[in-house]
Parts: C-alpha cells; structure tokens; sequence
C-alpha cells in the first residue's frame, strides 16, 4: 500500500551557510505535511536552531559520525571550525558519509533526496535505489549562471585564465556586469587548483558536474522578482527546471542563540540597551559570517576606517585564526576611543535580532548570499567587501541593481584602507548621494521579506514533490 505522506531526505553540505537554508526549507516544507529526515554530523545539529515543537514529529535529525581524516583537527564538523586552507580535508571525512546515507536510504525509501553541491555520491545511491533527487544550490543564481554551461564548467579548473574571469561570460545575453576582481579571479583559480589536488581528493567541478547529471530539477534560494532573468539563463544553460523557493530568511530563534557557550548575553543585553538609545536608521552593522576570517591587518584597517567615519556601529568580531595568547585583535586603544561610538562583541552575535532593530541603517559585510537575504528583509543599505568564492560576483550583482556600494580596493591584491573604509560607509549611511541606494534597500524589504511570496514559491516546490514522487 502506498504511504501517503511524503519522505525527503536533506543532505547539506558542512557549512553553517549551507545548513542554515536547508534547515529552513525543511521547516517550510513540514509545514505542508512532508515528513524530512535532515542529515548532518551529531555537532553541527546540536549547533542548529530549535525544531519548533510543532514540527518536531515531522523532522528528523540524523546524526552521522564524521570519520577521523589526518589533517582535520579533531572536533572540526564544519567550515566554521577551521581556517579556508582545512576545507578539503572535511570534504574527504564528509564523502566518509556516504555509507551510512545509503544504509538510510534502503531502510526508509525516501520519495525525494535533496542534496547540496558536495555529496556528490548521492546521486548514484539515489539512482540506484529509483529515488529522484533535487539539488538545492544555497548560492545565488548568478553565481551559478557565471560558472557557465556545462562543458565550460568541465573546463573550467584546466582552461580558463585570470582575464577571462575579469570579463562578462559571453553567454550571458542581457546587459550584467558580473565578473571577479583581478584579486578574486587570481584567489578563485588558486583555489580551482588546489581543488584538483585536494585533500578529499574530487574537485569541486566534478561534483557539481555529479549534481546536475543526476538531479531531476533544481532549486534556488530566491524569486523571480529579485533575478528572474539569470533564472530564465540557468533553465535555458542546463536544461534544468528551477524552481525558486523565495528567500527563506532565518526565523528570529536563530543558530546564534542554540549554543549559548558562544554568546555573551550580558554584553548583546548591554548593545541593545545601546541601540535603544540611537536614532532612527543610523547605526551601521558590522560582520562577515561564519566562513570568513579576516587577518589582523584587515581587521585593524576595518577598525581605523570605523573610527574615522564617526559613524555609530555595531561589530561582531569572529576572532581570527592567526591569534594567539597576548596577541591583540583591535588597535592598541580602539576601543577606549570608541567606547561612545560603537558596540564590539567578539564570536557570534544575534544577527537576526540586530537587523530587526529600528536603528539599524545598513550593514557592512562579505557579501554572503545568505547575509544579502537577512540584511534585505529588513531594507538594510548595503556597504559591500567581498573576500571568497561567491561574493565577488553576489557585489557585482548587488552594484548593478544599486543594491550595495563596494569598498575601494587594490585590484591586484585586494588591499584596502581605512580611508577607503570610511568613504564608503558615509558614502551609504549618511551622505546625499547615497540616498537613492538606501531609498532601493528599503523597497526590496516587500520582496525579501514578503512571507506570503515565499509561502506562494514553497506551496509550488511542496506540491511538485508530492505529485512526482
């Protein structure tokens, strides 16, 4: 006898960037009756959000144990964990998942398997087993549609050069103005390389190019309202249908605040009171995620450039990996000049809860998909400096929708100053010629924050899944 409830198993790839929107797809997708089993290690879910009780008989947290790799720390579950350099070693332990995800698939007979870009023997289990599988891809289309058609992308990790990288690809027909910086040209082929000789030993290509060859459909984490025409670009580049999700903002019981070990609640109780006190739409927020670490000199150059602004701030600091013992984060002084200015607070901060403050203006930040989403949700004017993979490409959309202004830099080694800092975040927070960026911030709020848009893209995902299991 046919079940008739239906059975999809998430499978995301170990980035808080990634797990985050699979976790909020699994709530949705609960919410219309489908039962998901979400796979990761037993860390990374103790490091979830809460399951709302409601949900909870509908979502079932799996938890495998990530096998022991020589040159992965011990306790490293997810990129978070480790500096850039690590990352193909947690991809070798995390393909050391692949047997117990086809053990669970034979038992439970999934109706859908959802993956994410690396599991990329998925798709054969999945095959194998006569379940089809859809690949959510947690970064933007754009990003995606730049990386090119297939067989470019086969090409990509032997062939293509610094210059070709810096231009718009040829096969994107509408006027764009998405291509890397000379730096992020230079830094994404380095790590296009390392990729052929990696730790886990499988590119990054290979499997996405596994993905796509055995996925029936995919979805993306956006609307046609946003970027309709590189999601029109996508459908006609892999002969793919998408399926746009909406936007899937984190809920307010966000990851930061299920590990009480990593926030001080006394020191965020003392910014709000801060922030409580500051004018309307003045205060700019600063941070850069959970994948992105930044060198003590970046760091010292974002801090001068904040102390030169003048402008009223709040950071949260991730400590970078090169410290040590005695070693100073801030400037020697930063923060006694800045007691009146601004709030510091080193590890993980309420990012949702501090968006949704009615002092906060805009948002100073890496350029993160997923960063992009929440700060936009709440109309947040957007000061951009991207640093790894995606974000280059996410700024340069962001720019030619007058969405974001992006920091001065060096363009051959990324460099940037506390000058250039400064310029840009007055240029966005305060001065007039930036009142046409923050006046478009404030009007995508209706799109990017709009839960019945997204209700009307997840009804649509929720029911194709039902109706073609």
């Amino acid at each position: 006898m046919e079940r008739e409830n239906v059975h999809v198993v998430m499978v995301p790839w170990l980035a808080f960037g990634h797990m985050i929107p699979f976790f909020e797809l699994s709530k949705a997708l609960a919410q219309k009756g489908i039962t998901v089993s979400f796979i990761s290690t037993p860390r990374n879910l103790q490091r979830l959000p809460p399951t709302p009780p409601e949900l909870a008989p509908q979502i079932n947290l799996v938890g495998f144990p990530l096998p022991s790799v020589e040159g992965l720390p011990k306790n490293a579950e997810a990129t978070t964990d480790i500096p850039l350099k690590k990352v193909p070693y947690l991809k070798k332990a995390y393909d050391g998942l692949r047997a117990p995800f086809e053990e669970l698939v034979a038992k439970v007979s999934p109706d859908w398997i959802v993956v994410d870009f690396a599991p990329y023997w998925a798709t054969s289990i999945a095959s194998k087993y006569g379940v089809p599988c859809c690949w959510f891809n947690a970064v933007s289309t754009a990003f995606t549609v730049f990386l090119g058609p297939p067989h470019s992308l086969k090409g990509l990790c032997r062939t293509t050069t610094v210059d070709e990288l810096m231009v718009v690809p040829e096969w994107i027909t509408f006027p764009s103005t998405i291509a890397f910086r000379r730096h992020e040209a230079q830094a994404f082929l380095q790590q296009v390389l390392t990729n052929l000789h990696n730790g886990s030993g499988v590119s990054d290509w290979y499997r996405v190019q596994s993905i796509l060859e055995g996925c029936r459909v995919v979805a993306f984490r956006t609307g046609k309202e946003f970027d309709g025409d590189y999601i029109d670009l996508f459908e006609k580049l892999y002969e793919k249908s998408v399926f746009p999700l909406g936007f899937l903002p984190p809920s307010q019981a966000e990851r930061e605040g299920n590990d009480n070990s990593w926030i001080d609640e006394n020191k965020w109780s003392t910014a709000f009171e801060w922030l409580d006190a500051q004018p309307l739409r003045s205060v700019v927020f600063v941070g850069f995620g959970s994948e992105c670490r930044l060198s003590i000199e970046q760091v010292h150059e974002i801090a001068y450039g904040l102390e030169l602004s003048k402008l009223p701030f709040v950071w949260a600091l991730r400590k970078p990996f090169e410290t040590h013992d005695g070693l100073e984060i801030l400037p020697k002084g930063f923060e006694g000049r800045t007691e009146r200015q601004g709030i510091i607070c080193i590890g993980w901060a309420p990012q949702q809860r501090i968006f949704a403050h009615p002092s906060i203006g805009g948002c100073l930040f890496h350029s993160g998909w997923g960063s992009i989403i929440e700060a936009l949700s709440h109309g947040l004017a957007l000061i951009l400096l991207p640093f790894i993979i995606d974000q280059g490409i996410n700024a340069r959309l962001l720019g030619e929708k007058k969405l974001g202004f992006e920091v001065e830099r060096n363009e051959d080694d990324g460099s940037f100053t506390k000058v250039s800092i400064a310029k840009a975040l007055r240029f966005v927070m305060v001065e007039e010629e930036g009142e046409p960026l923050r006046v478009k911030a404030r009007e995508m709020k209706p799109i990017f924050g709009n839960k019945e848009l997204s209700d009307m893209y997840l009804d649509g995902f929720a029911n194709f899944l039902k109706n073609n299991k």
